[in-house]
């Protein structure tokens, strides 16, 4: 199997499907030990860190827009972290009709295409579009998502590393 930078997109997809997937545990968990969604959404690891809310909502912003900026396409509008679980789901389909509806063409000859992106704190950098995606973007996505399972295996819910494949099952 060639890699590319096409191949990101099966990826993506299945960080979202694994984040839908634990999005249900949490749901079920709070549900059987009588916390509401809302609170389940605010579960942090740490007083200081950003809630599970957060850490969805990235993951399904980046799996979006990374890709949209590789490709030369806009971005899709950012989704929000004030959703209830229902919200986050549909988020995460609409997220993975956008990457159902990429193409292996819409990638050809784009890894060397310069990127410039502001991230958070207002710093521009500038990569190559096949960097962005495969290191950049990549990582990050990974890191909210297992940040997300952290935070549920952190109070309590039933999880284990097969959680994280869900996605991909």
């Amino acid at each position: 199997m060639t890699i590319n930078l096409y191949s990101f997109v099966g990826m993506y997809d299945r960080t979202l499907g694994t984040l839908s997937h634990l999005l249900n545990k949490g749901a079920e968990h709070a549900k059987a030990t009588g916390a509401s969604e809302a609170q389940m959404l605010d579960w942090r690891l740490i007083d200081d860190m950003q809630p599970l809310s957060f850490q969805a909502m990235v993951v399904i912003n980046f799996t979006r827009a990374y890709l949209a900026r590789a490709i030369g396409s806009d971005v899709p509008a950012e989704v929000t972290m004030d959703m209830d679980v229902a919200g986050f789901q549909a988020a995460i389909a609409d997220a993975k009709a956008y990457l159902a509806a990429l193409t292996p063409e819409q990638f050809a000859g784009r890894d060397d295409v310069p990127l410039t992106i502001t991230i958070g704190n207002g710093m521009e950098l500038t990569f190559p579009a096949g960097q962005w995606v495969s290191v950049f973007a990549t990582t990050n996505i990974y890191f909210h998502l297992s940040t997300a399972y952290g935070i549920l295996r952190a109070k309590g819910v039933q999880i284990g590393k097969p959680d994280l494949f869900a996605g991909g099952l």
